[in-house]
């Protein structure tokens, strides 16, 4: 069947970014923020990261938001909810000064207006470990904006994370999309190849390819934005 819909990933397929250099950073703001709330810049890290696990393991009976909150209040107890209006200030204020560590490509958006044109379907399938604002800012720091996507995964609104293949289960099912007729697109050969296990076609973006030794990428389709473009092409003029 012919590709109807293209799913993109956001860091490091349409916001280019060293992954581990912006992660870093942006630990570094959040501790600026919380510090002078008696949160020690360890345990708050490994707090982060106890609270994305538990979105990445979440079975959907809960939203990702829902679920990150309470492994931190599991930490930290419930007086920590008083500080979720700091978090989301943080988000709406301090997070913008991350978009210095991300770069930046013109074809992300250039790709994004010719889908558009040629009448395709758009998903910012992201995984959805931001809150909405978080993600809407990266979305502009790719040049683009969340209006050219018809829907965009957040922590707010999915109770699924990447590389579960319900995630894209789920997404698909909320723009009736039969996985025959989608194209996900994304850098990382764990979370975005495993939309193939639900029968997905997967594009593998390379300037920012995330690439775990033993995986055998020979006969996944990859390249940049023109290789993109040209192998969507192909496929349609296939069917």
């Amino acid at each position: 069947m012919a590709i109807k819909a293209v799913l993109f990933d956001l860091d490091g397929t349409l916001l280019p970014m060293d992954l581990d250099q912006f992660t870093s950073e942006y630990f570094r703001f959040l501790i600026k923020k919380l510090s002078p709330l008696g949160y020690e810049p360890k345990k708050l890290v490994n707090s982060i990261w106890a609270g994305t696990a538990a979105m990445i393991r979440n079975d959907g009976t809960q939203s990702n938001e829902e679920a990150f909150w309470q492994k931190f209040v599991e930490i930290y107890g419930t007086g920590a909810l008083r500080d979720k209006a700091v978090f989301e200030e943080f988000y709406n204020v301090d997070f913008e000064a991350a978009r210095q560590f991300c770069g930046f490509d013109p074809a992300a958006s250039e790709c994004i207006e010719t889908l558009k044109e040629s009448g395709y379907r758009l998903i910012l399938a992201t995984n959805p470990i931001f809150p909405e604002k978080a993600t809407a800012l990266r979305i502009g720091w790719a040049g683009l904006s969340p209006t050219d996507f018809e829907q965009i995964t957040t922590y707010e609104n999915i109770g699924f994370g990447k590389p579960n293949p319900e995630y894209y289960r789920e997404v698909l099912s909320r723009s009736g999309l039969s996985p025959d007729e989608a194209l996900m697109v994304g850098n990382d050969a764990v979370e975005d190849l495993a939309s193939e296990k639900i029968g997905l076609h997967c594009f593998l973006l390379t300037p920012c390819l995330l690439h775990e030794a033993g995986i055998d990428l020979s006969d996944t389709p990859k390249g940049g934005f023109p290789e993109l473009l040209e192998y969507i092409d192909c496929e349609n003029r296939r069917h």
